[in-house]
C-alpha cells in the first residue's frame, strides 16, 4: 500500500478556510486543477455516501465518494471510486487544525492507496505535489493580504 501526506500553514483563520473547502461539490472554487464537479443522485454535498464526479483541467473525469465530514473536527474523508489513474483501494482525509500562534490554519491531506509497486512511488509523488500541494498554493494564494 502506497501512502502520502502532504501538509501546510495557511494564513487565514480555519473557519475560514473551511467555509470554503467543507463543501465536497465545491473543488472548482479553490483547487486549479478541478474545472466542473456534480452530485449525483441529487444528494446533499455532506451527506455520508454522496458521490462526486467531476472533471481535471487535463479532461480526465474522477468520481469520489463521501465517506466522512465533520464541521466540527474541519475534516472529509473520501475514496476514489473511478479514475483514470492504476490505482485501487484509495482513502484520503483532509483535515484543518487551529493554529494559534496567528491565527492561522494547519492543513493535511493523507491518502493510502494500492497501486503496481513499479509505479506506487511515482504516483505518490504526483497525487502528493499536484494535487494536495497544488490545493494548498492555491488557497495561500487566495487568502493572501486577506488577514
Amino acid at each position: 500500500m502506497a501512502k502520502v501526506t502532504i501538509s501546510s500553514v495557511i494564513d487565514a483563520p480555519v473557519e475560514k478556510v473551511w467555509a470554503l473547502i467543507r463543501d465536497f461539490n465545491g473543488l472548482p472554487s479553490w483547487h486549479p486543477r478541478m474545472v466542473e464537479s456534480q452530485i449525483e443522485d441529487g444528494k446533499d454535498a455532506s451527506t455520508i455516501g454522496c458521490v462526486r464526479n467531476f472533471q481535471l483541467a487535463s479532461g480526465a473525469r474522477i468520481r469520489e465518494k463521501l465517506l466522512d465530514f465533520s464541521d466540527q473536527n474541519f475534516l472529509v474523508s473520501y475514496s476514489i471510486l473511478e479514475t483514470p489513474q492504476p490505482i485501487t483501494n484509495h482513502k484520503a482525509t483532509l483535515q484543518l487544525r487551529r493554529v494559534t500562534d496567528g491565527d492561522r490554519t494547519y492543513a493535511e491531506w493523507t491518502a493510502s492507496f494500492d497501486a503496481a509497486p513499479e509505479e506506487a512511488e511515482k504516483l505518490a509523488e504526483g497525487m502528493g505535489a499536484n494535487v494536495f500541494q497544488g490545493g494548498f498554493n492555491a488557497l495561500k494564494t487566495h487568502f493572501a493580504g486577506q488577514g
